[in-house]
């Protein structure tokens, strides 16, 4: 690219939410707070005053909302990824949003993060880095702990339950669920964390963070009637445990289905699956997950996770203006990790390696904006690629667990394997 666009400004000082955009805050939060009945607990929080930090998972849009109101009228500045700045970055400087480049090391975002101490402020965090694939719980970055020590501050969580479930990350339409529920608690007084190790807070925050948005969803006896409830769901669930096929999964109305074999299950109202006919090999939409994933890890294991070469499109977001085509090329996935090549429209080469060890997780978009297909998002200190893959049969579902399972096994040969949770 011979005119290099200028890259987002991401050591600019963090701003303290404007006073006359804070009500404006809550007045668009509040809709979707009172629509979904949403109950806020809150757990040893008397007298727990800013600066704080507050970790919260992470399953839809809703959650930035209800963590407005449940810290209302208190102030706070959210970590965001760029993509969310797109064509609106003054308003989301404004009120108070820090830019991140999703899973990338990077130093500057902890000084921002002192800064808003600093400030008296509250730092909201949202550590999965991702919406949940399947309402359960993503992994933790193992620097959590010592970021929470280094801040000084009291640790509060705020865990949310019903956000998947109504508006689940493979169909982001609203189902209508109430109520949802939230529980605002505090984890550690500024005293406390200088009694413990970032190795005990990781251990605690982990505990703290598992959560089964489908569990949750039949023990509080909630019925999702939307007549295309299971469209979508053949993204995360891309293999069929009936006859092993991968990428032959389609979802209609109630029902998914495998088009290699034709067998179909239907997606109940309480969230649970049956099949049509015969064995129903997982009731438990995370449990089908899982399965896959060791699936995936026993390819790591035996050293032939690859998907090959893909041709692919790729889009840059150097800024918050918008994304630009850098042109077409090839990306494979494989026991070596990311390696994306092609040509942009002037003729010149660009190229992205993302090794096993530079990345524990990655992000992933099914039908991203409704329009553009399912992709891959690799990420550098200075830009952000979507990556999407073509004319090939593939899962960025599968990458993404992938990915992860590639990470821990590097771990492991390194004689530092993670622990539960964490990476």
């Amino acid at each position: 690219m011979k005119n290099q666009p200028e890259r987002f400004d991401m050591t600019r000082k963090p701003v303290r939410t404007k006073w006359y955009l804070r009500p404006l805050t809550l007045l668009l939060s509040l809709p979707d707070v009172i629509a979904h009945k949403a109950k806020i607990t809150k757990t040893n929080m008397d007298g727990i005053e800013p600066p704080y930090v507050l970790l919260c998972n992470h399953n839809a849009f809703m959650d930035f909302k209800v963590a407005t109101k449940a810290i209302w009228p208190k102030r706070a500045n959210y970590v965001v990824a760029i993509d969310g700045f797109i064509g609106r970055e003054g308003l989301l400087r404004n009120v108070g949003c820090i830019c991140k480049r999703k899973f990338t090391q990077d130093v500057i975002l902890i000084r921002q993060l002192m800064r808003v101490i600093k400030n008296g402020d509250i730092a909201v965090i949202y550590p999965e880095a991702r919406y949940s694939l399947c309402g359960t719980t993503a992994v933790l970055p193992e620097g959590l702990g010592l970021l929470c020590k280094m801040l000084k501050v009291p640790v509060v969580t705020l865990i949310c339950h019903g956000h998947h479930v109504n508006s689940p990350f493979w169909n982001l339409k609203n189902r209508k669920v109430k109520p949802v529920e939230a529980e605002l608690k505090l984890q550690y007084t500024a005293e406390q964390l200088e009694e413990v190790t970032a190795d005990e807070i990781n251990e605690k925050l982990v505990k703290e963070f598992q959560y089964d948005d489908y569990a949750w969803q039949k023990e509080r006896g909630i019925r999702i009637k939307a007549p295309w409830r299971a469209e979508g769901l053949h993204k995360v669930l891309y293999q069929c445990p009936a006859c092993g096929t991968e990428y032959k999964m389609t979802s209609k109305g109630d029902e998914l289905i495998c088009t290699e074999c034709g067998k179909r299950w239907k997606y109940g109202e309480d969230g649970s699956l049956a099949a049509v006919d015969g064995k129903t090999e997982f009731s438990h939409i995370p449990d089908w997950y899982e399965w896959e994933r060791e699936n995936v890890r026993r390819e790591v294991a035996e050293g032939r996770y690859s998907t090959g070469e893909m041709p692919v499109t790729v889009d840059s977001l150097p800024n918050a203006k918008k994304f630009i085509r850098l042109g077409e090329g090839v990306m494979t996935h494989d026991m070596n990790g990311f390696r994306v090549r092609g040509v942009d429209f002037d003729g010149d080469e660009f190229a992205m390696d993302k090794p096993v060890p530079s990345l524990y997780s990655c992000h992933i978009e099914y039908e991203y904006l409704g329009k553009h297909g399912d992709c891959v998002d690799l990420n550098t200190l200075t830009d952000t690629w979507y990556i999407y893959p073509h004319d090939c049969e593939f899962s960025v579902t599968k990458m993404a667990l992938a990915t992860e399972e590639l990470y821990y096994a590097f771990r492991a040969a390194e004689g530092k394997p993670c622990k539960p949770g964490l990476a």
